[in-house]
């Protein structure tokens, strides 16, 4: 992995089923990343600098789609807060989340919120009504979208702006 000190977390979409040998050579390239296959078949994260994404995604052209800023050639970083909640709750979660598909305006709106008890402590998300129940979305910004299962009022607050 080339050094730099701008490290940033980028998506990639793999295709073919491909992303256990991804794995295997990100980890051959020093390069951290996550995974939530379990949750979320066909999407690699990595956490690297724009330099190192740009090369892996240019050796793996034809099995990878990387996610880039609206109207931009230019990668999509992920802020590390962001990632951070959507990690924590994919992998606290794993038999109740629904995965909603991609990111969309309106996983955005409702209250933003902050679980303060249970499984989602300290996730922040926004509360959206689905199937009846009232479920905290969190989302990674032009990405990807999940939903967690019920969790009661008392165990959440409004977050911050």
């Amino acid at each position: 992995m080339a050094e730099s000190t701008h490290i940033h977390w980028y998506a990639l979409k793999v295709f073919y089923n491909r992303v256990q040998p991804l794995i295997q050579e990100a980890s051959d390239e020093k390069i951290e990343f996550f995974a939530p296959t379990d949750v979320i078949s066909g999407l690699l994260f990595l956490h690297c600098s724009e330099e190192d994404v740009l090369r892996f995604v240019d050796n793996h052209w034809q099995q990878v789609w990387l996610y880039r800023m609206a109207d931009s050639r230019q990668p999509a970083a992920i802020p590390e807060r962001e990632m951070e909640v959507f990690r924590f709750v994919v992998s606290a979660g794993r038999e109740g989340l629904t995965l909603l598909g991609d990111d969309r305006p309106e996983y955005h709106e409702g209250d933003r919120v902050v679980v303060t008890g249970g499984p989602f402590k300290g996730a922040e998300g926004h509360i959206k009504r689905i199937k009846r129940d009232r479920r905290l979305v969190v989302t990674i910004r032009g990405v990807v979208a999940v939903a967690t299962t019920y969790i009661h009022p008392s165990l959440l607050r409004k977050a911050d702006k």
